[in-house]
């Protein structure tokens, strides 16, 4: 998932570039060429047969099958091994994207039921991953892990029903005949996997022939992206072929031959399945390629005196502009709500309403999809062009809004869960285990006020914290800092790799140079990035693990020993701080100690 979020993130800036692009193209003084030259057919002739599309369509119906191939493989992996396995866990985000399709439809349907845009209903139901993440990527550590696989599943459920829409809604023209071909062709595929026959070019023509027999037959070739991308195998690696891989492996270091070299790269490709190796290849294509091609193909609308005037008082743009930044909101809180109060399923993580409120607000940004659906309702170019402007300006105050919730309410509201949940426990107020010569401590030993944290580095809350700790002991020099562990490695795959790193550092005496430098890159945090934060200081990041990991466990013990069951808590002169984590509330709290 990290891999796919940097994928789709990193394609953010060229998705926007080719934006702006098609934008400023439209709107030149050489604005007419846009169209004159995505109008320009391309085909293959062979005698008296020929097969031409113009450019928009070879992007649309053909560059863009690939792109749905990539989401169904994901759907595809997701369902067989990964999070969607989980009915609990897929449960909300899906009646959340349902939610979050059918409030925006009927608040556009209502202000165009019986005009010349209805069939445009389906324009602003979908999400723009890739602009999402982008704008997650922003927010940063406001944004935990949990809320960003929780908007990933539920644009996962998005895709598959925009995908359907498409499909049943807005298909016209069925010729039977190439139906029917397509049918046959399908039945080969799926028989080709059933007698686990894996010759790729066998896939790769039928594939296309495929293609081309569902454009011809009125069905939006898109559709046949997703199906092949969901029959495409995926597996776990067993430990056979693990076991194999390594031998393998280790055969060729020891006798370094070319034939050795060539068994040892198969069988470790063999242990990964087909489906993740595919996606390795074709994110980078889909993200940097692809879909900056279809923007610059579709986005050019242009934005003049007269356009603009038009779209203002437009029932279509107002729909979708309306569609996208208030009925994603409504329908995504209340799919969320009631899943939740009925007891279906449950949320990853511990997230809080405002987080909720912020990811649904950026589910609002509706571009590549929604600009898909705009070809496929619309006839007409000037109805085309007040949906485009429509679907650009819902976009533009969904970023906003959510950029803006994140900024002020990311941490506001109860934690979302079941009504039946259990209550919370009795938990001590007294710090269990007293500070000691072990601990990690910033500040004097006869301080007046000693203030002792567990926590996580991976924990977005404790990356809060950090700043605000850093100004307290400023104000009060006569303050103490105790850092202890609690690393919640359920949340934050990374958080006990970063405290082992920090022990190490430790071991050197720049424990805080450690900790500052981890809470300044709590985004990065894989292996690699915590070697190089070690290497920067001079320090062996993953020396005498097994100690350090004694102490974190020793830490945690002592935590919840205390009480402690989330990070960051903080106890100040041995006593459970029960306030708020904000300047002015910790401010208060050290004078009372003071005092």
């Amino acid at each position: 998932m990290r891999a796919f979020f940097r994928t789709e993130v990193g394609s953010t800036s060229v998705l926007i570039i080719a934006t702006v692009l098609a934008m400023l193209w439209a709107n030149s003084p050489w604005g007419d060429t846009y169209e004159q030259f995505w109008h320009t057919p391309l085909g293959l002739s062979f005698g008296t047969a020929e097969f031409s599309l113009d450019l928009r369509h070879w992007v649309n119906d053909g560059l863009m099958t690939i792109f749905f191939f990539v989401i169904g493989l994901e759907i595809s992996r997701e369902v067989t091994v990964g999070q969607l396995r989980d009915k609990r866990l897929i449960a909300v985000p899906t009646v959340a994207a349902l939610g979050g399709m059918i409030v925006p439809a009927a608040i556009y349907f209502a202000l165009n039921a019986g005009g010349p845009g209805a069939g445009g209903w389906g324009v602003p139901i979908a999400t723009d991953t890739a602009f999402a993440l982008g704008l997650l990527a922003i927010v940063g550590a406001r944004c935990p892990d949990p809320l960003r696989a929780f908007l990933l599943t539920l644009a996962i459920v998005d895709d598959v029903l925009a995908i359907l829409i498409i499909a049943i809604f807005y298909t016209e023209n069925l010729s039977a005949t190439a139906l029917l071909v397509a049918a046959v062709l399908l039945a080969l595929i799926v028989t080709l996997r059933w007698l686990k026959i894996w010759r790729s070019p066998a896939y790769v023509i039928l594939g296309i022939a495929l293609w081309v027999a569902t454009l011809q037959s009125g069905i939006h070739p898109t559709l046949i992206g997703i199906v092949l991308g969901t029959l495409v195998l995926v597996y776990a690696p067993s430990d056979h072929k693990l076991l194999r891989a390594g031998e393998a492996v280790q055969e060729f270091t020891s006798s370094p031959t070319p034939a050795l070299a060539r068994e040892a790269a198969l069988s470790v490709q063999r242990a990964v399945s087909v489906n993740e190796r595919l996606q390795l290849r074709l994110h980078p294509w889909s993200s940097y390629l692809i879909v900056p091609i279809f923007a610059l193909a579709n986005a050019g609308v242009r934005l003049d005196a007269a356009s603009l005037a038009a779209a203002a008082t437009s029932p279509v743009a107002i729909g979708i502009a309306l569609g996208l930044a208030l009925g994603k909101i409504l329908g995504i809180m209340a799919g969320t709500w009631l899943p939740l109060r009925l007891n279906w399923g449950v949320l990853p993580g511990n997230l809080v309403w405002g987080q909720l409120l912020g990811g649904a607000a950026v589910s609002g940004i509706g571009f590549t999809v929604a600009l898909f659906i705009v070809d496929l309702a619309f006839d007409d170019p000037a109805i085309q062009s007040q949906a485009k402007i429509g679907i650009v300006a819902g976009s533009l105050i969904s970023a906003l809004l959510g950029w803006l919730i994140f900024r002020m309410a990311w941490d506001r509201g109860g934690v979302c869960a079941p009504p039946d949940a259990e209550p919370e426990e009795e938990l001590p107020v007294l710090l269990a285990v007293p500070v000691h010569e072990g601990d990690h401590v910033r500040g004097p030993v006869d301080a007046g006020v000693t203030i002792v944290q567990y926590g996580d580095f991976e924990c977005p809350y404790c990356g809060r914290l950090s700043g605000v700790m850093a100004e307290l002991l400023e104000r009060y020099p006569s303050a103490r800092f105790v850092f202890r562990h609690f690393p919640l490695r359920e949340m934050h795959p990374h958080a006990v790799a970063a405290a082992l790193v920090s022990e190490a550092a430790a071991d050197r005496g720049r424990f805080w140079e450690m900790h500052d430098i981890l809470y300044d890159n709590q985004r990065f945090l894989n292996d690699a990035d915590l070697t190089h934060y070690a290497d920067e200081l001079q320090v062996e990041a993953w020396a005498d693990v097994p100690r350090h990991m004694r102490r974190i466990a020793a830490d945690q013990e002592g935590g919840l020993a205390s009480g402690v069951r989330g990070t960051p808590t903080l106890f100040i002169n041995g006593v459970r701080h029960q306030g708020g984590l904000d300047l002015a509330s910790l401010d208060r709290a050290v004078r009372d100690a003071l005092a």
